[in-house]
């Protein structure tokens, strides 16, 4: 065995192939399903097809698409011949993915026939092709090669484990492109060691429901199977309901990765009203045994409801509600916890399905390192530091960012809060940066809202918080300036004044929302009557609006 090639993508999805042929690989639920075999071919294809564009190892190839299985198809074609892939996160504004395809210097893009809207009118020095990721045909390009799937690629690729794999932008938004660079070693380091915390099998089903975009889906629910032989399903719309629940009957999963926005919602809006509808069980329920016998009976509904054979359910990208975990520990789902960063490819800690601590991520994943940076001497509490192989190689073409999170002895800064006990669990208790975790997963960036707010007429300054889960803008303005602007409109301004800013506000608040991406949207704009309070070096004192 070529250690060299151990840990890269085409080595170890090659050792796939060669174990589990004939095995079911992917395909849409209620639709035909590929084997490995054909997944091998169809790879093959793909990599003759970037040939046929002159892509080579090192050339940025962007994905714009929802999941689907010819996502990881191209996927596994880019990496293979040692191109770079560059996900790019449907739900970015046509801005942030004209940046990303920028800043990237992608020289082909994959997309998918619903994103078309995405890159109208879009040029750039770079970007050669465009290549439906829907069934390969060009959309637009100066040659017309198309797929074959019967051919095979012109030569034989070598990929080392230092190789870049991918780019995942965390954010699109221009002047704020924060392009984390992944390895091979990266991601298999990562698909490798969480098999200790998960062992995955050739049996195992599973259901992708998270954007393949997401490092989290990515690694975990693509590459994880993908290296073990298991099969991946995926929906044609979006996990709603009416969607997802014939899907989990059809497919009845053994593994899903999800986000805790997901179990919140079957809690709160389906557990809860079954036990407050009636008072004497309302008053029941809050008696600790009552509870866990009430939490049993209806996990065991909710189990079946996922299709009776779920051993794993993997929930991560956010905090999970303590409620609602409590009803997971009473209940005995096989729920279980992860940590992690995009910039971690992404995990860093874990429990165990039947090992989990309320409130905690778990311990350390094997293979990485943890600490807790000078930490507070009566809490314990500091920023949570990681060392692993699975760290990112740096943010793409911004070696100052890079440098502010990654220490020269190989230590990287979360830039989140966080406690480590005696039995080495990590409870994350907030974020040290501003970044604002979405009730999704998504990391929100308001740095990058407050710059749109920002270039609106009359706004002087801004904040954007999180308060009660809803993303709310804070904004002071000038007032003469807006009463001049009425005033024209009104003649008594002091009469309409509170309605005028009302309606001053809510016209910004669609104004951003129409720039900016759908987990970035903001929920309530209010107005702030007096300049913020700030540093000496004239920067806002973020901690007194939380």
């Amino acid at each position: 065995m070529d250690n060299n090639q151990m840990m890269t993508i085409p080595f170890l999805a090659g050792e796939s192939f060669r174990k589990h042929g004939e095995n079911k690989a992917m395909g849409f639920v209620g639709e035909e399903v590929i084997t490995y075999n054909q997944l091998k071919e169809r790879t093959d294809a793909v990599i003759r097809l970037l040939e046929e564009y002159s892509v080579q190892p090192g050339d940025k190839v962007a994905i714009l698409s929802g999941s689907m299985p010819n996502w990881g198809v191209v996927y596994l074609a880019i990496t293979s011949m040692g191109a770079v892939a560059v996900p790019i996160l449907p739900d970015f504004s046509a801005g942030e993915v004209a940046n990303v395809l920028v800043h990237s210097g992608a020289r082909v893009l994959f997309l998918s026939a619903n994103l078309n809207q995405k890159v109208a009118g879009f040029k750039s020095e770079t970007l050669e092709t465009v290549i439906t990721a829907d069934d390969f045909t060009l959309i637009s390009g100066d040659r017309g090669a198309r797929f074959n799937p019967e051919l095979k690629p012109l030569r034989e690729y070598r990929v080392s484990e230092e190789d870049l794999a991918v780019i995942i932008y965390t954010s699109g938004t221009t002047g704020k492109s924060k392009g984390v660079m992944l390895t091979h070693k990266n991601i298999c380091f990562t698909a490798t060691k969480v098999m200790t915390i998960q062992h995955v099998v050739d049996t195992d089903v599973f259901l992708s429901i998270l954007p393949l975009s997401h490092t989290y889906e990515q690694t975990l629910g693509l590459v994880l199977p993908l290296f073990n032989g298991a099969a991946i399903y995926y929906l044609r719309k979006a996990p709603v309901p009416s969607v997802l629940l014939p899907a989990l009957e059809q497919v009845r999963p053994t593994t899903m990765l999800t986000v805790p926005l997901i179990m919140e919602k079957i809690y709160f809006n389906k557990i809860v009203p079954t036990f407050s509808k009636n008072k004497f069980v309302s008053f029941l329920y809050h008696k600790t045994p009552v509870r866990k016998l009430l939490n049993k009976i209806a996990g065991k509904k909710i189990y079946k409801t996922f299709g009776g054979r779920l051993r794993f359910f993997g929930i991560g990208g956010a905090k999970l509600n303590p409620t609602v975990e409590k009803f997971l520990l009473d209940a005995g789902f096989p729920y279980a916890i992860g940590y992690g960063l995009t910039e971690t490819a992404p995990l860093l800690a874990g429990t165990k399905v039947g090992s989990c601590k309320l409130g905690s991520t778990g311990p350390a994943m094997e293979g990485v390192t943890l600490k807790i940076n000078n930490p507070d001497p009566v809490t314990g509490e500091g920023e949570v530091w990681a060392r692993g192989d699975n760290v990112m190689k740096g943010y793409y073409k911004e070696p100052a960012m890079s440098a502010e999170v990654l220490t020269p002895d190989g230590w990287f800064r979360t830039g989140d809060l966080g406690l480590i006990d005696g039995q080495n669990y990590l409870s994350i208790k907030g974020r040290l940066k501003n970044m604002i975790v979405g009730s999704s997963g998504e990391n929100i960036y308001p740095e990058e809202i407050e710059s749109v707010i920002n270039d609106f007429g009359h706004v002087i300054e801004s904040l954007v918080v999180q308060q009660k889960g809803k993303l709310v803008a804070m904004v002071y303005v000038n007032i003469e300036e807006l009463q001049v602007k009425y005033q024209q409109m009104k003649k008594d301004f002091t009469d309409h004044a509170e309605l005028m800013i009302d309606e001053y506000l809510e016209e910004l608040r669609r104004y951003v929302n129409s720039k900016v991406n759908r987990y970035s949207q903001l929920q309530l704009v209010v107005y702030q009557p007096e300049p913020f309070q700030k540093t000496a070096t004239l920067k806002i004192k973020r901690f007194l609006y939380y």
